[in-house]
């Protein structure tokens, strides 16, 4: 038995996914006898509607200088953040002399759309090389983890903030009742906290299942939002769906009684009601959906290694961690794993020890399949790997649910 990260009330786990590595821990050889490993179980809290870890690592195991993850790799996020950028211009730095904080702001990909505007600005970037990259691009960057002592500091040096953003950054934030204070602290009275996340409603549609991992300590819904920021003086004045990560959420929160409220926030409130989001029994069906998922995927990739088939995986993402080890597939199934992120390539995949390679091994001899781990991102795949496909390559996805195409 354990409290809910949100609102303290006391929660079971409904299900496991047994030992599991840090997500984005790629490591060497010679570190396999120091890897690190938890029990990744999950819970709903039917008082707060708030879907959450009940273990997390400690943040300095996930985010640190040798942090593997970098936005610029992919186009589609570049672009996706330069829009984002231009939508929050126009929507919420109107006013004289803005400020924008962006927390978890990465390599600056977004920020950087804002001091090219002549914007001011600061990220907030917990992991120190993709900070330093971000500072390359003309971004202002602060080191640091946020909390309502960042928020003060921040409030001290430059003032207070018209927008508190994060892309797929809050999801990583256990403290989330600190967060709250915190955005009171640095926002103007009529200022707003938006944040975008992969969305709990796209994950039990399509038993996304791995969208779960370490730094998912949460997985939000309208509804667990709300409940959240509500003791904080915020409510959601809009809600914008995106399709970014495989299905997320924006979701735009200013002060009570200050913000005009979108139609769209009643709409989507009724809509997970309906999927059953504020229901504990859809989390059991849930977890009956992820034991067929993974049962139908290890037989495919057996079925391929029996008919002397070779598969390598694509994309060495934090979600095939999860994959990988709740499914308990390793090198014996899957050769290696192709990425286009040079801090992952000549390492081994946490916990099942699968080698990532260059892009350039994939193409120099094509597999006959290729395990689609990056599917959140099969537009911009796709549009890229024709020469895959025409000579006969075929891909395994495992959302919405296992196949071969």
């Amino acid at each position: 038995m354990s409290n809910c990260r949100a609102c303290n009330t006391e929660v079971q786990p409904f299900m496991s996914f047994g030992q599991m590595p840090i997500a984005n821990g790629f490591l060497k050889e010679t570190e396999f006898s120091d890897e690190y490993f938890f029990e990744m179980e999950v819970a709903f809290c039917s008082a707060c509607n708030t879907f959450q870890l009940i273990n997390q690592p400690d943040p300095e195991r996930m985010f640190h200088e040798n942090y593997a993850f970098f936005t610029r790799t992919s186009r589609a996020m570049v672009a996706h953040f330069a829009i984002f950028a231009d939508w929050l211009k126009g929507s919420y730095l109107t006013g004289e002399n803005p400020f924008a904080v962006e927390l978890g702001s990465n390599d600056g990909a977004m920020l950087e759309n804002l001091a090219k505007a002549g914007i001011r600005h600061l990220g907030v970037e917990p992991s120190a090389n993709v900070a330093a990259e971000a500072e390359k691009h003309d971004v202002k960057s602060l080191v640091a983890f946020f909390g309502s002592k960042t928020a003060q500091d921040i409030l001290d040096e430059h003032g207070p903030a018209d927008t508190i953003s994060a892309a797929n950054v809050m999801c990583h934030i256990p403290a989330m009742n600190d967060i709250g204070h915190a955005a009171d602290i640095l926002l103007k009275e009529t200022g707003v906290l938006i944040f975008e996340d992969p969305y709990l409603g796209d994950v039990i549609e399509k038993t996304s299942y791995d969208q779960i991992y370490d730094e998912h300590v949460f997985l939000f819904s309208a509804h667990s939002v709300s409940s959240i920021f509500g003791p904080h003086g915020f409510e959601l004045i809009d809600l914008l769906p995106q399709k970014t990560h495989g299905g997320s959420m924006r979701y735009v929160l200013g002060r009570k009684g200050q913000h005009v409220i979108s139609s769209s926030v009643r709409e989507i409130l009724n809509k997970e009601q309906a999927l059953g989001l504020t229901d504990a029994a859809t989390f059991d069906r849930f977890r009956e959906n992820c034991e067929r998922s993974r049962t139908m995927l290890v037989s495919i990739l057996k079925d391929l290694k029996s008919k002397g088939k070779r598969v390598v995986g694509y994309g060495a993402t934090s979600k095939s961690t999860t994959v990988l080890n709740y499914c308990d597939i390793g090198p014996e199934l899957i050769e290696f794993i192709s990425d286009t992120t040079p801090i992952k390539q000549g390492k081994l995949s946490p916990g099942k020890h699968i080698p990532v390679l260059a892009y350039e091994d994939f193409k120099a001899k094509y597999p006959d399949y290729a395990v689609l781990f990056a599917w959140n991102h099969e537009v911009e795949i796709m549009a890229n790997e024709q020469g895959f496909m025409d000579a006969g390559g075929q891909w395994v996805v495992f959302v919405p649910e296992p196949a071969i195409r």
